[in-house]
């Protein structure tokens, strides 16, 4: 039996062995996916065990997508250029890093017919998931992209690799189409990124990159305020697809049978 599983801290959250579970069962493939609560320390030992083939496929959440990358042997394009990994196997006998971020974000937003083409873009935080929303904006042909995070210094760690986006300070709010949360904040009850988009004209697009809960507190405000909001079910659910394609060469199906089982709906 073929093991894979999530790395991350938190894990509670994740659908991720939900999905691939199901398609591991869709496929008739003998494997296994788990969620994996580790503290720093213990990653290195369990990203080895792709090298000996204990473990045939690892995803990675936050805040580990960047920690994991001195113990992995090969990165994909994708993953230099982020220089963030979410999906590692054994490739050529060697462990292999990628990113399937930025075609899950990209994609979820084409999934839609959203048009972002000479638009504005404003994200905020500066985690290992940026780079990849930041990538997947520039090949949407995203205009302007703006980034802010609360620690200044991490902001501009990100503008050191991406040099044509424009850093801004916490809480300071310019106008643009398109706003996403890539921050984790969100992900328990209660908390709030405490900004204000009262001053916004017309009707934007907030995204948030978290998907377990549904809406979080900055969707919840953004459709109150009658902004389009959109939740980060499909960017997982086409990372989640990219992955699975990486590690067993076959495209499962994204379809209403498997949404209905993942979400209830």
């Amino acid at each position: 039996m073929k093991k894979h599983l999530i790395i991350g801290n938190p894990i509670s959250h994740s659908l991720s062995p939900k999905i691939h579970n199901y398609w591991f069962q869709e496929n008739n493939i003998d494997a296994e996916y788990d969620k994996v609560l580790l503290r720093e320390d213990e990653i290195e030992v369990i990203i080895k065990k792709i090298k000996t083939n204990e473990i045939h496929g690892m995803n990675v959440t936050v805040p580990y997508k960047q920690t994991v990358i001195p113990f992995i042997e090969t990165l994909s394009e994708n993953a230099k250029i982020t220089n963030s990994v979410n999906t590692i196997f054994n490739q050529d006998g060697k462990i292999h890093g990628d990113n399937t971020d930025i075609y899950g974000f990209e994609k979820s937003l084409l999934n839609k017919k959203i048009e972002l083409k000479n638009k504005e873009a404003f994200i905020f935080g500066a985690g290992g998931v940026v780079p990849s929303i930041i990538l997947a904006l520039s090949k949407l042909k995203v205009k302007k992209i703006y980034v802010s995070n609360r620690t200044f210094k991490n902001a501009n760690l990100i503008k050191e690799k991406f040099d044509f986006i424009e850093v801004v300070q916490w809480e300071k709010i310019i106008d643009c189409d398109l706003f996403v949360n890539s921050t984790s904040v969100g992900l328990k009850d209660g908390e709030s990124l405490d900004l204000s988009f009262d001053n916004l004209k017309g009707k934007k697009l907030f995204y948030d990159v978290i998907y377990n809960p549904s809406k979080t507190s900055f969707l919840l405000n953004a459709e109150k305020k009658g902004h389009e909001i959109i939740n980060g079910r499909d960017m997982f659910l086409y990372q989640a697809q990219k992955a699975f394609n990486l590690w067993h060469n076959i495209t499962p199906k994204i379809d209403k049978k498997l949404i209905r089982y993942l979400y209830n709906d």
